[in-house]
C-alpha cells in the first residue's frame, strides 16, 4: 500500500473508533469496525468482497470505505436481495457494475450461487461481511458456504467480519440431508444459535464443506457482545425484514410460507401480520399489494386478508409452532387447503416430520419431543465452535420455548 494510502488506513481506523466512542458504541464493535485488525491483513492483497447493504463501518459502506483508501478491489459478489439491498426476495440479481466504485458486481442469487474459478483467478483474499439474523433459511449462510466451498477449491483465503446474532436461540427441527437446498444447506436448526464467523468454523471443522476440503478461514470476532444480548440491527437485513419485531417473529412466521397464509408481505409491515382471504373470524384485516423493493407479486393480492396483528405483541423467545398450528385448525374447519406448498414447507423445515405430525392433529409439544435427540446432538456440535461467552441467563433461552 502506498504511503498515502497507509496514512488514510491509519486515519480512517482512528475516526471509527472515535465515532464509537462519541455514540455510545464502544461496548459492541461489529468485525468491520476492527479495522485494525483486518487491515493489515489485506494490505497489498487483491481482495474480493461478499457484501451487501448491512455492511458497514460506523455509517459508511464497507466498499466504499475500502475503494477510497486504496484497496485493490477485484470484485464484488452480490447475494440475495443484491449489494445495495433493493431487490426483492426469491428476485434474480443481476451481473453488472456498481455505480458508485465502478467495480465489477458477480451475483451470486440465481442460475450462479457459486464464484465460478475465473471469478476467483485473480482474487488473493476473499471478504465477506453480511449481517445474519439466526434463522437457517435466511439465505446469507448458504452463500457463506458456497464462497468457503469455492475459496477451497481455488486456494483462496476467506475472511469473515462478524456481526452479532439478533435472534439468538437454538430451536427448532434439524434439517435432514434429503432436504437440503439454498433455504437449508446444513445439518442446523431452525434457529441455530450462532454468528456468521461461528458457522463459518463449524463449517469447517465438521466438513461439511465435503471432499476433505478446508476453507482457510479467519474470522474477525465482534467486540463487546455475549450470546443472549440483545442486539438491534442498524439497518433492515432485508427488504421484508424492516424492523426487530419482524426479526424476531421470522423464524415463526417462515413457515407460512408453505401455506395459502398470508404473513403481509406486500405491507408495509411484513413478518408482523398473519391472515387470509378465508379466516374471516378475527377482526383484523389487511391487503396486499404489490410494492416495489419489497414484494411485487404477493400472496392475495389486492385481496383482504382477515387475522392477527403481530406489531405490538410479544414475540415468541425462540422458535415456535403456535401460529401455524392455530391457523391450520381454522383452515380444517372452514374446509380449506392449508398446505398449498407442502414441499417448500419441508425445506423450510428441514423435514417433512413436523407436517407429517400436524396433519396427524399432534401438539406443539409432541412436535417437539420428535426433534428434541438430533437438536440436542447439535447443541453439543455447537459448543466446540463458538466465540463468544453466554450471558448469565442465557443457558435457560436455549432449553425452554416461552410460550406465546
Amino acid at each position: 500500500m502506498h504511503m498515502k494510502h497507509s496514512i488514510k488506513y491509519h486515519l480512517l481506523a482512528a475516526w471509527l473508533i472515535l465515532t464509537s466512542l462519541t455514540h455510545g458504541y464502544a461496548q459492541i464493535r461489529t468485525g468491520a469496525e476492527q479495522t485494525e485488525q483486518y487491515f493489515p491483513l489485506i494490505e497489498g492483497k487483491r481482495v474480493a468482497l461478499t457484501v451487501n447493504q448491512t455492511s458497514l463501518i460506523g455509517e459508511k459502506h464497507l466498499l466504499d470505505s475500502l475503494y477510497n483508501i486504496g484497496i485493490d478491489i477485484t470484485r464484488i459478489f452480490a447475494p440475495e436481495h443484491g449489494l445495495r439491498g433493493e431487490a426483492d426476495a426469491g428476485a434474480t440479481v443481476k451481473d453488472g457494475k456498481d455505480t458508485r466504485t465502478g467495480i465489477q458486481i458477480a451475483s451470486l442469487y440465481g442460475k450462479n450461487k457459486k464464484p465460478a474459478p475465473h471469478q476467483l483467478a485473480d482474487t488473493d483474499i476473499v471478504l465477506f461481511d453480511i449481517q445474519d439474523v439466526g434463522a437457517r433459511f435466511f439465505t446469507y449462510i448458504s452463500t457463506l458456504y458456497y464462497i468457503m466451498q469455492a475459496c477451497a477449491e481455488n486456494g483462496n483465503e476467506l475472511i469473515v467480519l462478524d456481526r452479532p446474532n439478533p435472534c439468538d436461540y437454538v430451536e427448532g427441527p434439524v434439517l435432514e440431508p434429503e432436504y437440503k437446498s439454498f433455504v437449508g444447506m446444513l445439518p442446523i436448526p431452525v434457529l441455530h444459535g450462532c454468528t456468521v464467523g461461528e458457522i463459518a468454523r463449524m463449517i469447517n471443522g465438521e466438513g461439511w464443506l465435503g471432499n476433505g476440503l478446508q476453507c482457510k478461514l479467519k474470522v474477525i470476532p465482534v467486540s463487546g457482545w455475549k450470546h443472549g444480548q440483545p442486539y438491534s440491527l442498524p439497518v433492515k437485513p432485508s427488504p421484508n425484514l424492516p424492523n426487530d419485531q419482524a426479526i424476531a417473529l421470522y423464524a415463526s412466521l417462515c413457515p407460512f410460507e408453505g401455506t395459502s397464509v398470508s404473513i403481509g408481505r406486500g405491507t408495509s409491515f411484513p413478518f408482523q401480520v398473519i391472515g387470509s382471504p378465508y379466516t374471516n373470524e378475527y377482526g383484523f384485516r389487511f391487503m396486499p399489494r404489490p410494492l416495489k423493493g419489497s414484494d411485487m407479486n404477493p400472496l392475495h393480492k389486492n385481496t383482504y386478508c382477515y387475522g392477527k396483528d403481530l406489531r405490538d405483541v410479544c414475540p415468541p423467545k425462540g422458535f415456535s409452532l403456535a401460529y401455524v398450528l392455530e391457523f391450520y385448525q381454522l383452515y380444517q374447519t372452514n374446509g380449506k387447503k392449508f398446505f398449498t406448498r407442502p414441499h417448500w414447507f419441508d425445506l423450510l423445515m428441514g423435514t417433512s416430520q413436523v407436517r407429517q405430525g400436524i396433519i396427524k392433529g399432534k401438539s406443539e409439544a409432541e412436535l417437539r419431543e420428535e426433534w428434541e435427540p438430533a437438536l440436542r446432538k447439535y447443541k453439543n456440535i455447537r459448543e466446540k465452535y463458538l466465540l463468544y461467552p453466554h450471558q448469565k441467563s442465557y443457558s435457560h433461552s436455549l432449553i425452554n420455548s416461552s410460550a406465546m
